[in-house]
């Protein structure tokens, strides 16, 4: 008789005995790991119910200005020009830029939300008391942050348009045209658009 036939005590055990106790085994086990997970599961349910609510914050005075006039607006963004020929430029003196003047009309301040190119050569600032915003280029090409700088009503501010005439290499040479866009939320956005002819 084998050693797996045999209880602790030395008595032989049938085939039907061997069974009923491998089986008893292994039910006690599953009622140990059941019960384990089990009461993971109470713990992690009453540490969950015990963690505190998250802290409310009320917004500021400018947040909730900035909140209605990112709703609504009555201002008015316009462009004093809107197109703008380089002409001739060569890729050999590099980069050329240009201004264009913008012009909230309305009665109300608005948001410029976005300001993206038409191309990875082209970048866009935008200026306003003297300051200038990051360089904003293509999306997909480079990430394009809202930016929500207001403009208030006959508050003027300008686009710095940035065209690197190599950024394309020989395949750049010839006639380009490009559009910048400005989204607010006073309706439409606004696009710019410039032309050049590239020369090596």
């Amino acid at each position: 008789m084998t050693k797996s036939a045999t209880i602790k005590s030395g008595i032989p055990m049938s085939k039907k005995a061997r069974h009923a106790a491998v089986k008893s085994q292994v039910s006690t086990k599953m009622k140990v790991v059941i019960g384990a997970c089990v009461a993971i599961l109470v713990l992690g349910g009453l540490i969950i119910a015990a963690m505190p609510d998250p802290v409310k914050r009320t917004p500021t005075a400018l947040e909730m200005v900035m909140a209605d006039a990112a709703s609504k607006s009555a201002g008015s963004l316009t462009a004093a020009e809107t197109k703008f020929n380089f002409g001739q430029i060569s890729m050999a003196r590099g980069k050329v830029t240009h201004r264009y003047p913008i012009r909230n009309v309305g009665t109300e301040p608005l948001l410029i939300r976005k300001l993206f190119t038409s191309c990875m050569c082209t970048t866009a600032a935008l200026v306003k008391n003297g300051k200038t915003s990051d360089a904003y280029g293509m999306p997909g090409h480079t990430p394009i942050p809202t930016i929500n700088v207001p403009i208030n009503p006959h508050e003027e501010a300008f686009v710095e348009v940035i065209f690197d005439p190599a950024a394309h290499g020989p395949a750049g040479v010839g006639p380009i045209d490009r559009i910048v866009t400005i989204e607010n939320n006073a309706g439409q956005p606004v696009e710019l658009a410039f032309t050049a002819n590239v020369t090596p």
